[in-house]
């Protein structure tokens, strides 16, 4: 059954790691620079308002369910790695669940954390702004290369 369905779960792989890729490149690209031109208060307050509206079922589901569809993508590479493109299914999906959601759990939701939990008109809150600018969008840039990557990666299996 696996390998009937595999052509399409390669496909839906790809495109739920572009969509991916999508978001948090306009995250490095022009939200995050947004953001840090508004004054200190409101440039927190705008993103913990987007760290809470982005909670959605169809975003979850593009970031976690391509997680989860890698962990399948993984046993279906290394069960048939003497297929064609096995290689390049099984970089493409270590590459998004290293790179996506677990960078995400591991980096960019405890920075979230603390930003949601500070004062934003204080010194402190200024300092956790200024860090957070900088190293969450650090973690973001890793996630949007990996995940692009790794659709590179997928469409590459599928050739």
């Amino acid at each position: 059954m696996i390998p009937k369905l595999l052509p399409t779960l390669v496909f839906l792989a790809a495109i739920g790691s572009g969509v991916v890729g999508g978001v948090f490149f306009a995250f490095s690209n022009f939200v995050m620079p947004a953001l840090a031109r508004l004054p200190i208060p409101s440039g927190i307050a705008a993103m913990n308002s987007i760290n809470i509206t982005v909670i959605t079922p169809t975003f979850m589901t593009a970031l976690f369910g391509t997680g989860l569809l890698c962990l399948v993508l993984i046993a279906a590479a290394i069960m048939g790695w003497s297929q064609s493109g096995s290689y390049w299914l099984l970089a493409g999906a270590v590459i998004y669940l290293i790179g996506n959601p677990i960078v995400t759990m591991v980096f960019n939701v405890p920075l979230n954390d603390a930003l949601a939990a500070v004062d934003p008109a204080s010194s402190n809150g200024a300092a956790v702004w200024a860090n957070h600018l900088s190293q969450w969008v650090m973690w973001n840039h890793v996630r949007t290369i990996t995940a692009i990557v790794a659709m590179a990666c997928f469409i590459l299996s599928l050739l």
